[in-house]
């Protein structure tokens, strides 16, 4: 009788522990370990509160930089970032301070802070513009803002040619809703008129500065940051004005990547100032750059209108898996998850697995994600009220207190940094790499 084959295969390579079996199966690795950096693989993030609108009519300027101490400690900040054994952050520089007037930029604070996140190999995700704009230009009323948010967009890119991923304008929706619908920041409007005004500016600058980026780095990675919002009325007969919300939520991200809005939205639109020359303006076409769609989640994020009209939050009823799939299928754009956290710093680490559970179940999908942040590093000021006025209410939402001590739900992400730090964006991501190509490839299949 003729022997096994297995006699064959043990005479010349062993019984077991063949040469090469050590690079892992087809499957690839389990994905343990914290983040190598390595392109095609997850983006674990953090981000540095930076919001800087203002609020009494104009006269004060709410810089959360400044209130959280980053700009006396962003080196310790920086050197946090590491210790996390994180790769990825997402950081703005303050547009209010730098861009002094047409062409005029102060870089001091921005040159030191940018060089220190270089040399420590950081990859930066780079807000240009977080819920306000220099004095000069006033607010989001301005028709000019696009022309001049470009020009700044362009000198970033080209002071900092080493940055490749760029958030343009940090959450449009909710800088045009609180400037100018729901009255609390800058202009401090309520109308559907300026609200309308200045989603269109917003959008266009957003557009006119990706433009600007993509003259210096035609391989950019556009990282929309965007809020994911739902409201459930729970009323047998539903009212307009909350529907029109609902589908208002996606009027940024529709402008931004040229998806026609619906019936309402488009009377809606024109009714309060959008002129048709101005539409087929957004609908020519999507900015240039690899587009990727942030969702930001807070358990405030998703409300329910009572009977009696009463509104209350109703976090993870949806959760950021349903809404954001939600939007998913309306834009069919890669993912991220761009910003979570939770008031509690006890419940902060049930906060931190529940939404990676989110992650986990978009991943299973088939959906590609990007990445995951847990906003912010440091603690956050006044957000209970949404910045509406200078309370000095600390917000124990960080990984670390204004002391810069970490809280529970720090060791809780390095945890997660340790079992999953090294998945690639998709299942068997190794086969692919992000190249420095522009992206082109636009075809809908």
């Amino acid at each position: 009788m003729a022997h096994s084959f297995l006699t064959n295969i043990k005479r010349h390579f062993g019984s077991g522990g063949y040469a090469g079996d050590e690079y892992g199966g087809a499957g690839g690795t389990s994905g343990r370990g914290l983040p190598s950096g390595n392109a095609g693989n997850f983006m674990f993030a953090t981000g540095i509160e930076c919001s800087y609108p203002t609020i009494g009519n104009g006269k004060i300027r709410r810089d959360l930089l400044e209130e959280c101490g980053h700009y006396e400690h962003w080196q310790k900040d920086l050197q946090l970032v590491q210790d996390m054994g994180l790769k990825v952050l997402r950081y703005g520089l303050p547009y209010y301070k730098i861009h002094k007037g047409p062409g005029e930029y102060d870089w001091e604070f921005a040159d030191k802070v940018m060089n220190e996140i270089n040399r420590l190999g950081i990859t930066l995700i780079l807000d240009l513009m977080h819920f306000g704009v220099p004095d000069w230009l006033g607010n989001y009323q301005n028709p000019e803002l696009p022309i001049h948010f470009a020009d700044y967009c362009g000198a970033v890119a080209e002071r900092y040619p080493w940055v490749r991923y760029y958030t343009p304008i940090n959450e449009i929706y909710v800088t045009a809703k609180f400037s100018a619908k729901d009255g609390v920041w800058n202009e401090q409007l309520k109308s559907d008129e300026a609200f309308v005004t200045a989603m269109k500016h917003l959008v266009a600058a957003s557009i006119m500065g990706t433009q600007q980026i993509a003259r210096h780095r035609p391989d950019c990675v556009i990282v929309q940051s965007e809020s994911a919002e739902f409201t459930h009325e729970l009323r047998a007969e539903h009212t307009h004005e909350v529907q029109l919300g609902n589908k208002l939520r996606f009027l940024s991200l529709d402008l931004l990547y040229a998806h026609h809005p619906d019936g309402d939205v488009c009377a809606y639109l024109h009714k309060n100032g959008l002129s048709q020359k101005e539409y087929d303006w957004f609908m020519a076409g999507e900015p240039p750059g690899y587009q990727i769609m942030g969702n930001d989640y807070y358990g405030t994020n998703e409300r329910m209108i009572l009977p009696g009209g009463e509104v209350r939050i109703s976090s993870e009823v949806m959760g950021w898996f349903n809404i954001t799939h939600e939007y998913y299928l309306r834009y069919h754009k890669p993912v991220m998850h761009t910003e979570t956290n939770v008031f509690d710093a006890e419940e902060a680490p049930t906060w931190l697995w529940k939404q990676w559970v989110n992650i986990l179940r978009m991943r299973k999908t088939g959906v590609p994600v990007l990445g995951f942040t847990w906003y912010s590093l440091i603690d956050q000021i006044d957000w209970n009220i949404g910045l509406a006025r200078k309370e000095g209410t600390v917000n124990p939402c960080g990984l670390y207190d204004l002391d810069r001590k970490p809280r529970p739900v720090a060791e809780a992400y390095r945890q997660l940094l340790r079992e999953y730090g090294n998945i690639t964006i998709v299942p068997h991501g190794e086969l692919f790499e992000q190249t420095n190509r522009p992206a082109t490839l636009k075809t809908d299949i």
